[in-house]
């Protein structure tokens, strides 16, 4: 066809992949709920040929679904089932531009993943705080456009708050340079922010200048065993009283959801037995003292007074990093286990732990014999509520009720004055919460701002904002 004759012209014929084999592994999303065809998944290698396709497109009447590492959980980078949609993939934009040891900042391409910036960052002296178990595939573009959050945005923030300039591909295949070092430029609407968190639905983001910060030179990390989320609040508040930002991780899991973590993480157990636990990390700067110290003084505190249950020291990095896989491989074992229904809530850091009470009696209950899965980052009011199905069963199992337990627990979130989408995103699998919990004023605002960026849904078409 001459639109893919003219793709191949521009972008060269082994940047175009049509075949259904090699289409493949790019149209079904990372949890195997959506898949649907493209009519081509193309690999530009440059933000000049970026703006080639766009233009081509523009011109052939085909839509764009961008797509980074693909490791998202609401199917925000996969096609819709529509036809005329291509996959653009950002893997081969990988360069790293710029790195700026004065400044603390780094420039670099949209499909370098994570993992990479993380340790470009670590050989330059620095630190790169995002820090996702999906880290090794999740590229750059993508983690700015779901404006992820991960495990250390108690200190730092999430995504969001790394950004200091972008350069995005727009609608026209027009490329806006916004790549900037600047801390402060109060010059108008900050155009960036439009980009960030929008999931590719207002322009394609090809690079982007990134905060780095002073590396640690110590960490100590913990695995606290509690009663329930009321009694980790006391363990959280208490040391962030002695530690303030140097309280660089504080998350929850129940036991079944880090004992699913340690059944899929090689050589990792569990030193004790809880109801639920906290997994605690203090880093220090060089001349900042011995984070180790702090976080003893506090457990041991803590222990004596009966506040905690018990408590594991890493007695070494390696260690460390095992207490770390524990939690980043929840999901995966989720996944392999079955599956889960997943949900994705924040509330106020005070109604934590009734939204964890909530859920459980909810499930108890109107879903019996479903299982709750509870995880997530205690620091910034956000937990990943997550609903297995009966041992021995799969998420296609329970599809029968996916809709109404979905919509259950998005409702105890925003009855909550919380959020039913704290990091993952929209994508197409939260759309109906979009519709359900977002005013008309919000709706009709975000619509106005596709509209005048991408005014004929050019990008990423069915996601983020619900049909009007």
């Amino acid at each position: 066809m001459e639109f893919l004759q003219a793709l191949q012209a521009a972008l060269g014929e082994t940047s175009v992949l049509t075949a259904p084999a090699d289409r493949a592994p790019y149209e079904q999303d990372w949890r195997g709920l959506v898949n649907n065809p493209a009519l081509a998944v193309i690999l530009p290698a440059s933000t000049q040929q970026v703006s080639e396709a766009v233009k081509l497109c523009a011109a052939h009447n085909v839509r764009i679904v961008p797509q980074g590492g693909n490791t998202g959980l609401v199917a925000g980078a996969v096609p819709i089932a529509a036809p005329n949609q291509i996959i653009l993939s950002f893997s081969r934009l990988r360069a790293t531009r710029a790195l700026d040891l004065v400044a603390d900042t780094v420039t670099v391409e949209a499909g370098m993943t994570l993992a990479a910036l993380q340790q470009a960052a670590a050989e330059a002296g620095r630190f790169f705080p995002v820090s996702l178990a999906a880290e090794g595939t999740a590229e750059i573009g993508g983690v700015i456009s779901t404006n992820a959050g991960g495990l250390q945005v108690l200190s730092y923030g999430s995504m969001r708050a790394q950004v200091l300039g972008l350069e995005v591909v727009l609608a026209d295949g027009s490329i806006w340079h916004g790549l900037s070092e600047l801390r402060k430029d109060n010059t108008g609407y900050d155009l960036k922010q439009l980009f960030i968190g929008a999931e590719g639905t207002l322009g394609l983001i090809t690079a982007a200048t990134l905060r780095l910060y002073p590396r640690a030179a110590s960490r100590a990390s913990a695995l606290v065993g509690i009663e329930n989320l009321t009694q980790g609040l006391g363990v959280f508040t208490a040391l962030r009283a002695a530690a303030g930002t140097a309280l660089t991780l504080c998350e929850f899991c129940t036991h079944a959801a880090l004992a699913l973590g340690t059944a899929h993480t090689q050589g990792g157990r569990l030193p004790f037995e809880a109801p639920a636990y906290l997994l605690l990390e203090v880093s220090a700067l060089e001349g900042a003292g011995d984070p180790r110290e702090m976080l003893e003084a506090t457990l041991m505190a803590a222990l004596e007074e009966g506040r905690v249950l018990d408590a594991a020291i890493a007695q070494s990095e390696r260690e460390r990093l095992v207490f770390l896989a524990l939690r980043e491989n929840i999901s995966e074992g989720e996944l392999r286990e079955g599956g889960a229904l997943k949900h994705d809530i924040a509330v106020p850091l005070g109604r934590l732990a009734e939204m964890v009470q909530a859920v459980e009696a909810l499930v108890a209950e109107i879903y019996p014999g479903l299982r709750p899965n509870i995880f997530g980052h205690v620091g910034d009011g956000n937990l990943h509520v997550n609903i297995r199905p009966p041992a021995g069963q799969t998420v296609a199992d329970i599809a029968a009720v996916k809709d109404s337990l979905t919509a259950d627990v998005e409702s105890l979130a925003v009855s909550m004055q919380g959020s039913f989408s704290a990091e993952h995103g929209i994508g197409q699998l939260r759309l109906s919460g979009m519709a359900a919990h977002k005013s008309h004023i919000e709706l009709s605002l975000m619509r106005a701002v596709k509209h005048a960026l991408d005014p004929e849904g050019r990008f990423n078409p069915g996601k983020t904002i619900p049909e009007a």
